[in-house]
């Protein structure tokens, strides 16, 4: 048992995972060409790319007198606008999310063009949301419905690389906790917008709840996302940031506030009625107690078991439909994802192109019983048939070069810098799980918050590693 406490062996096998993938690449003729050697180097061409377009950059903003003109203005402030994009993506409808998105990218890039010693922040995260960015756009180029996965391919992207921006605009702690205080607020807002249709007793439309098997399940609540599985992915992200204000904040009134809001979200997570969310909010809570105290191994094995007898009896039924065909949403994912393995057989190499245009060109081929389906319900099974193997392995660089870098920046540290790094880690662990349930980046909306939880977890483990050198 003392073992057990000392180190969890979930967490070694997840940094192991992520030390083993970066070694590949650092080791790889991909990342010798394009990145140079070592981890942060900008010695390959992609560095020497990168410095050429930006003195050249610069030579275009002192001939047209562009630093002079813009110095001060509204156009230098890529923080206020890349905040801005962040409170209204989970509110406003996905057009507004990419306006602010583009006004936020427009603004760094004026940034680069008035300062010549300006420098990407390195990250060893960077490569990976890079290396998926670039094999998101070839696989759209190459895509077997080019017409229909244009526009989705451009959205995904732009937001993947709306991470870069995130790790950019953050150079201090207190613009880091200003934006950790801004997911929460606008994650609040959409939870109790959701509390608020439970409470009018909305009606959800039926293709969302099953009343052969669940007759009482009447509502699922949606929120400003449109979908109660949408609203979980999301709910999932934020929930745990706003769980660790609880241990972040300085006075008693934001320990409340934060009290509140992840309440609030825990609520309207339950009130989704999404078995892939409580999958993953549990996944997401034992992860963050645990990198907290690993005493809490033992006393949340304790608890769940008293827990569970005295969950509600709709709860309970929900939660014990896991696994049983009879139940049409399982036998209906199922279904689609023993499809989706026979679709892999022949485009696991480098997939058949990005969206529902192209899912659905090739995936009638290979269904059972005539099931029509937009995507493959699982996120990484997703992005293996979209993308292929490569896409597949960015995603995952993506998901373990973050963890590894945030648990970097965990050790030695306690108290509100843990619970950090902790709720980071967790809210892309319960992400994780989730998204092995459902196709997670099908809402764009929740991508993009998904990109930013990434950037934020990326530009909090760099600024605790530079203090730790300082």
């Amino acid at each position: 048992m003392k073992k057990i406490l000392r180190s969890s062996l979930l967490w070694r096998a997840i940094t192991a995972g992520a030390a083993w993938l970066d070694g590949q690449w650092s080791k790889s003729y991909t990342s010798l060409i394009f990145q140079g050697s070592g981890n942060e180097s900008s010695g390959g061409l992609l560095g020497k790319a990168g410095r050429g377009v930006h003195r050249a950059l610069c030579a275009v903003f002192r001939a047209l007198r562009l630093d002079k003109l813009l110095e001060g203005s509204i156009t230098t402030q890529c923080y206020f606008w890349m905040c801005l994009a962040v409170l209204i993506a989970p509110i406003l409808p996905t057009m507004a999310a990419i306006g602010a998105v583009l006004i936020a990218s427009a603004s760094l890039t004026v940034r680069f063009g008035m300062e010549p010693g300006r420098r990407l922040v390195p990250s060893p995260v960077t490569k990976w949301v890079g290396a998926f960015a670039v094999i998101y756009a070839v696989s759209t180029i190459f895509s077997v419905d080019f017409r229909g996965s244009l526009p989705g391919g451009a959205v995904t992207v732009l937001f993947t690389l709306f991470a870069v921006v995130v790790m950019n605009c953050i150079d201090s702690r207190e613009r880091m906790e200003r934006l950790w205080s801004i997911i929460v607020a606008s994650g609040f807002v959409v939870a109790l917008i959701g509390i608020g249709q439970a409470a009018l007793g909305l009606q959800s439309t039926e293709t969302w709840v099953d009343l052969e098997n669940f007759e009482d399940l009447t509502l699922r609540v949606y929120s400003t996302l449109d979908n109660p599985n949408v609203l979980s992915e999301y709910l999932l992200l934020v929930t745990p940031l706003a769980a660790a204000g609880v241990y972040t904040s300085r006075t008693a009134n934001g320990r409340i506030a934060s009290l509140t809001a992840a309440g609030a979200c825990l609520l309207c997570l339950v009130l989704t009625w999404s078995r892939g969310g409580w999958l993953g909010i549990a996944f997401a809570a034992a992860l963050f107690l645990v990198i907290m105290d690993r005493r809490f191994i033992i006393l949340g094995a304790v608890g769940l078991l008293a827990l569970l007898p005295m969950l509600p009896a709709g709860i309970w039924a929900r939660l014990s439909s896991i696994g049983d065909l009879s139940d049409s949403s399982t036998s209906y994912r199922v279904y689609i994802w023993l499809a989706t393995l026979n679709l892999l057989r022949d485009y696991w190499l480098a997939g058949f192109g990005t969206g529902v245009e192209a899912f659905r060109s090739v995936y009638p081929r290979y269904s059972f019983n005539a099931i029509a389906a937009p995507h493959s319900h699982n996120l990484f099974l997703q992005m293996f048939c979209e993308c292929g193997i490569f896409g597949l392995t960015a995603l995952l660089g993506v998901f373990l070069s973050a963890v590894r870098a945030l648990g970097g920046a965990l050790r030695g540290r306690r108290g509100p810098e843990r619970a950090r790094c902790a709720a980071v880690i967790a809210a892309l662990g319960g992400f994780a799980v989730q998204s092995m349930t459902d196709h997670s980046f099908y809402n764009y909306r929740v991508m993009l918050m998904f990109w930013v939880i990434v950037g934020l977890g990326a530009a909090m483990a760099g600024l605790y590693r530079r203090e730790a050198r300082n």
